[in-house]
């Protein structure tokens, strides 16, 4: 039996290869987009990817299955389980095989035995894995999509919060606990192959560590402690980290189907001469540092440093519009498959930073100041301060002048705000701060001004900090 694991690192998405190297023959579970990584590791391993699985229909983004499906004809096992809503559509169009709750299929001689984990998505199932070939009955380990982490559980208030699916939370909870009753049931040495790690907005608290053990996880996971199912639906549905509004996007692509990109798909660089026209009709990120961004831009543009772009551009990037890059051109294609693997299919091209640069259209800037500097201002109440932090940072503590607006909605919570006032944004180090401020210039909020070092520089310049809870400022 052959196992490789791949992650991406952007994404906190972990995928696997299963392969049968008596058959030749490989599995691909839970494929991200960029399908190349599989291709180039099969011909590597002797092996061809005949078949992809796929734990449920994912939320956070764009699957490889179809993508592989089209291009290498690998047969799709598919969950046939939950409700009609949340059905492939695209499956007929592939060789594929809809799969139940004890239903088995085999690649090779490996054995894959499917069980129906639902809570986190209603059609949530894991894969559990003998390797028959080398002469066990017994499995050695299970894929558990977003179901089990490393030290935690898949989050099961996605649908409602991020699909506006109403009262689907804590049904959802409640199904979960049932999973996870289930799970605990199993063999202690089992080996534990989930599809995220730290950082994935999936879960809250999920570890660094790739794969653990059924053992482990009941022992330590948090999650897996509780034995009264009331207190396991408060525990789980409690500190969720903020759901990406394009997670509600990536369940209609997966369910609908993805487009298919293709091999050799690539983008151009674009003459300057229409940089105008595309901050017009549509939505042009410069992936420049924050601090070149701040010295000099084209209005309208926003900025999102490269380094950033999986974690917000999915918030802050209108789906309906074309996006165009100001970039260097080593860094487009690099950046485009970061915008693919998150929805966003529209990608006109990439502006040579350079070149925009120097043709006098970047006439825009933005001044950062320090905590100190700023402190006298908002205590007077001749600025407005803005925290962009999430609820949870907000929550441990916070300025108490600032008004809350999350960097994720604050195109949609400007209300309230003056376009010639002056507005200070804020969060934890100064980094976010410093997106939101590209996020209000470009809405026509000319005097914003990032604070350098963020909410930690204006603790350890002991200046006042407040614990106590304040509204979230109007919409």
């Amino acid at each position: 039996m052959l196992l490789k694991y791949f992650y991406d690192q952007k994404l906190a998405h972990a995928s696997y290869m299963v392969g049968c190297q008596r058959a030749n023959e490989a599995v691909v579970v839970d494929p991200g987009r960029d399908i190349e990584q599989y291709l180039e590791m099969a011909e590597r391993e002797g092996v061809r990817v005949v078949a992809v699985a796929e734990t449920h229909i994912h939320a956070d983004y764009v699957s490889g299955a179809r993508e592989l499906a089209d291009r290498v004809g690998a047969k799709l096992y598919l969950s046939d389980e939950g409700p009609d809503e949340w059905k492939y559509l695209y499956a007929d169009q592939y060789d594929h095989e809809f799969v139940h709750d004890g239903d088995s299929f085999m690649i090779g001689k490996i054995r894959f035995e499917v069980m129906h984990t639902p809570g986190h998505t209603p059609e949530s199932i894991s894969f559990v894995v003998t390797d028959q070939g080398g002469g066990a009955d017994e499995p050695m380990g299970i894929f558990t999509g977003d179901f089990v982490f490393v030290g935690s559980i898949g989050r099961p208030d996605l649908l409602e919060e991020a699909a506006k699916i109403e009262g689907t939370a804590e049904p959802g909870a409640r199904d979960l606990f049932r999973s996870a009753e289930r799970f605990k049931a199993m063999p202690d040495y089992l080996q534990v192959w989930p599809a995220h790690g730290a950082g994935s907005a999936c879960g809250k608290g999920l570890g660094a560590i790739p794969s653990s053990t059924v053992g482990y996880e009941k022992r330590f996971n948090p999650a897996l402690q509780f034995t009264d199912e009331d207190e396991f639906v408060k525990y789980i549905l409690a500190d969720q980290p903020e759901a990406p509004k394009y997670f509600a996007v990536m369940k209609r692509v997966n369910k609908e189907g993805p487009a298919i990109l293709g091999a050799g798909h690539h983008h151009q660089m674009l003459d300057e001469g229409k940089l105008l026209d595309a901050v017009s009709t549509g939505t042009v990120l410069d992936l420049r540092p924050s601090s070149e961004f701040a010295a000099k831009h084209v209005p309208g543009t926003i900025n999102i440093p490269l380094g950033m772009l999986a974690g917000w551009a999915g918030w802050l990037v209108d789906y309906d519009r074309p996006v165009s890059l100001i970039c260097d051109s080593s860094q487009l294609e690099e950046a485009a498959r970061v915008l693919h693997k998150i929805g966003i299919e529209t990608i006109t091209g990439g502006f040579e930073t350079e070149s925009v640069l120097s043709s006098g259209m970047a006439t825009e800037s933005y001044t950062s100041q320090t905590p100190k500097e700023l402190a006298g201002l908002i205590d007077e109440g001749d600025v407005k301060l803005i925290d962009v932090r999430s609820d949870a940072e907000w929550n441990e503590g916070h300025i108490e002048q600032a008004e809350h607006r999350f960097l994720g909605r604050l195109p949609d919570q400007l209300g309230g705000l003056q376009q010639d006032e002056p507005v200070v944004v804020q969060c934890r180090s100064g980094a976010r701060s410093a997106i939101a401020v590209s996020v209000l210039q470009a809405a026509g909020y000319r005097l914003a001004i990032n604070m350098t070092g963020g909410y930690l520089a204006w603790s350890a310049a002991g200046l006042p900090t407040s614990k106590v809870s304040r509204p979230v400022a109007a919409v």
